[in-house]
C-alpha cells in the first residue's frame, strides 16, 4: 500500500487540483483504496503542503479534531 501512496503523492504533486475536501475549499482530497490523502495548494509559492495521509478511520479522528 505504501507504494500505491507514494506513486499517488507524485501524481498529486505533478497536478494538484482534484476534488475539494467537503465544505474546506482550502483543502484538496484524495483517494488510494480506504486511504485518504489531504493537501493544499499555495498558487503563490508554487507548493503542495500534506496534511493527512492515512486510512478512514484515523482520517475521521483527524477531521473532527481539525474541524
Amino acid at each position: 500500500m505504501r507504494g500505491r501512496v507514494a506513486k499517488k503523492i507524485k501524481k498529486i504533486i505533478r497536478f494538484p487540483y482534484k476534488k475539494h475536501l467537503t465544505g474546506k475549499a482550502r483543502f484538496f482530497a484524495d483517494e488510494v483504496g480506504q486511504y485518504r490523502i489531504i493537501y493544499r495548494v499555495f498558487e503563490e509559492d508554487e507548493t503542495v503542503v500534506f496534511y493527512f495521509v492515512g486510512n478512514h478511520k484515523d482520517y475521521t479522528k483527524w477531521y473532527s479534531q481539525l474541524f
